[in-house]
C-alpha cells in the first residue's frame, strides 16, 4: 500500500453529467480532500441510473482511501447511491452518519429526508451525502476533524 492517501468524489447528477447544469458540490470536495493531503483527481460526474456499475468498478479497479459521493441520496425513484454503495460497506459507521444529519438539522427540517450512509471497506473509507451545497457544508464539517484518524486506525488495519 502506498504510503499517499487518495480520494475519489463520485458526483451522481443526470442533469450534471448531461450538461445541463454545473455542479459546485463534487469541486468542494475535492479540495477539501486535497485540503486534508489526499491526491484527489477532479470529480467523476455519472448520471443517477450509472451509479450502480460506477461503484462497482471503483471498488473492483481503483478504490481509494476515501470514497465521497454526493448526490443521488433523497426518495424519488431515481435516487440509488445510497442502494449502489451500501452493500460494498463493510463496518458501517453510524457515528459519522448521525453528526451529519444532526448538523443539517442545525439548518433546516428538511435534512432528515435524504438518506446517507458511511463506513469502511479494507483500509478505505466510503460515504454518500446529498447533492446540496448545504450538505456538503455540513459533511466536510463532520469529517474534517475525524477523517484523518479514521485513514490512521484504517493504515494500521
Amino acid at each position: 500500500m502506498s504510503n499517499q492517501r487518495t480520494g475519489l468524489v463520485v458526483v451522481v447528477s443526470t442533469r450534471a453529467a448531461a450538461g445541463e447544469y454545473q455542479d459546485e458540490t463534487g469541486p468542494r470536495l475535492v479540495e477539501f480532500l486535497r485540503e486534508l493531503d489526499f491526491d484527489t483527481p477532479e470529480p467523476i460526474i455519472v448520471a443517477d441510473a450509472d451509479i450502480a456499475s460506477a461503484i462497482e468498478e471503483i471498488v473492483r479497479n481503483r478504490m481509494p482511501s476515501v470514497l465521497l459521493t454526493t448526490g443521488g441520496t433523497g426518495i424519488t425513484h431515481d435516487d440509488r447511491t445510497v442502494e449502489a454503495v451500501e452493500p460494498h460497506i463493510e463496518r458501517a459507521m453510524p457515528g459519522i452518519v448521525n453528526d451529519f444529519f444532526r448538523r443539517g438539522l442545525e439548518q433546516t427540517p428538511l435534512a432528515i429526508v435524504s438518506r446517507a450512509v458511511a463506513g469502511t471497506r479494507g483500509h478505505s473509507f466510503l460515504m454518500t451525502l446529498p447533492g446540496s451545497k448545504g450538505a456538503v457544508k455540513d459533511g466536510i464539517a463532520t469529517l474534517r476533524p475525524v477523517l484523518p484518524h479514521i485513514m490512521t486506525m484504517l493504515e494500521r488495519a
